[in-house]
């Protein structure tokens, strides 16, 4: 029975490199896919398009493809990426120059286009936004974004053209694992049961090192051996969708039945119906069966009919985040943190400084648990952080400096005060048509 060996190159649009290389060299691969697209991500690739129609593609594109494409070209394993974000297209064009620049000829690179619905938004301004609970016209901020999660379609047709090497914005996750093997499966786009287990392929691949032991490392209850060598995982997927999920022999990290459990449960919040462009897939009845050192058998994905519309993720401006940041260490830090808090909150009432939101952490002791009444006498080194919302820069400004003039102003023994402004992209969701959206391919080829 024909098989088809997919390494993930990358979880998240900053990963390592190395595994990746790692996986080209040594894992015997047909293809590798980098995930690398999130919800904020593309909005603010989208922002940087707008000032540059060169740029909005991700950042690493040229640092990763100047060591991936020789090798991968090398090896014949053909690579599949969604680093093209908000431009797929000039994506292109730079992998095209780094293959000329490295003596790479007869390489096809394709871009995926269609995701890119802002211009149409205007249409759905009746839609229902998913956060807000109100329609997509009463969203306040200025929307510089909106993608839709297309599926596997794009992709497939563009191996049919030969591609090498496919760049896309917006797709599913999982659609970028999937696409190759209904390409070389030649799987029905209505067989649901098969495409289900492809995307059980995927979505175990789509996070990288999470799958082998990366985010299920825990000292003393979960040990991994070897994390700062973390190897990513490999599916060696057969043509009637059963699959292993594998590492390259030698790498860090460790591939059991409860690493992958951990992965499977990962943002799904129903196992029985998680919907994607191509299937809604079952995973409720999945099972994982350890058959050797770091090779886990996995069964029992299942999928039903895909639904006809496609989730689109909106990038809006949205506000200004100000924040200050300053140490106190020593005996009765925690005291005089929490005095420096309470100062910072009369100042910002006697300037009449108005915020959206505000929240005061004491870094390592209640900032990620929203308890700040709580009372910790303990500590000997504390970090006070203010952050706030405003819908100006000018008042998120203000937040820093009241933390900043603690340094003079009291209380005793502040150091390390830093403050910064950030403009916020914030990201809303809709549903829209598929008849709607219109999927294209550009090939650029390297003679």
């Amino acid at each position: 029975m024909k098989k088809v060996r997919i390494g993930s190159g990358a979880g998240y649009a900053g990963d390592r490199l190395e595994p990746a290389l790692e996986l080209i060299e040594k894992g015997n691969l047909d293809y590798i896919s980098f995930e690398c697209l999130a919800e904020r991500t593309i909005a603010i690739a989208q922002k940087e398009k707008l000032k540059n129609p060169t740029k909005g593609y991700n950042e690493l594109l040229e640092y990763r493809m100047e060591r991936v494409l020789p090798l991968a070209w090398e090896k014949n394993v053909k690579i599949i990426t969604n680093m093209g974000a908000a431009n797929p297209q000039a994506g292109a064009e730079v992998i095209s120059k780094i293959a000329k620049s490295l003596g790479i000829k007869g390489i096809r690179i394709a871009a995926v286009l269609g995701d890119d619905v802002v211009d149409n938004i205007d249409r759905y301004k009746d839609t229902l936004v998913w956060e807000t609970g109100q329609i997509l016209d009463k969203l306040e901020g200025d929307i510089i974004s909106a993608n839709a999660y297309l599926g596997a379609e794009g992709i497939v047709k563009a191996l049919e053209m030969g591609a090498d090497v496919v760049i896309t914005g917006r797709v599913a996750d999982p659609s970028i694992f999937i696409a190759p093997l209904i390409y070389e499966f030649g799987w029905e786009r209505d067989d649901y049961k098969i495409l289900g287990k492809g995307t059980l392929v995927g979505h175990l691949l789509e996070c990288g090192g999470q799958s082998t032991g990366g985010y299920y490392a825990e000292p003393g209850k979960k040990d991994v051996e070897d994390l700062a060598k973390l190897g990513f995982p490999i599916a060696e997927v057969s043509e009637d969708g059963s699959f292993i999920i594998t590492k390259v022999k030698g790498s860090g990290g460790t591939v059991t039945k409860h690493t992958l459990t951990e992965q499977l449960i990962y943002e799904i919040h129903d196992p029985a119906n998680y919907i994607t462009p191509d299937v809604i897939a079952d995973f409720s009845k999945v099972e994982f069966n350890e058959v050797g050192k770091d090779v886990v058998s996995v069964t029992k994905g299942d999928g039903k009919n895909k639904t006809d519309t496609y989730k689109v993720s909106i990038g809006y401006k949205d506000c200004y985040i100000g924040e200050g940041e300053i140490s106190y260490g020593g005996p009765g830090a925690y005291k005089r943190a929490m005095l420096a808090a309470e100062i910072v909150k009369d100042r910002l009432a006697i300037r009449n400084i108005e915020v959206e939101e505000i929240k005061y952490d004491l870094i390592g002791v209640n900032s990620l648990y929203w308890d700040y009444d709580k009372c910790y006498t303990k500590p000997e080194e504390i970090r006070l952080r203010v952050a706030a919302r405003t819908k100006d820069r000018e008042t998120a400004a203000k937040i820093g400096e009241e933390v900043e003039t603690l340094y003079t102003n009291g209380p005793a023994g502040g150091g390390g005060a830093v403050k910064k402004v950030s403009e916020i992209i914030s990201v809303a969701s809709i549903l829209i048509p598929k008849e709607d959206v219109h999927v294209d391919i550009k090939i650029v080829e390297v003679n």
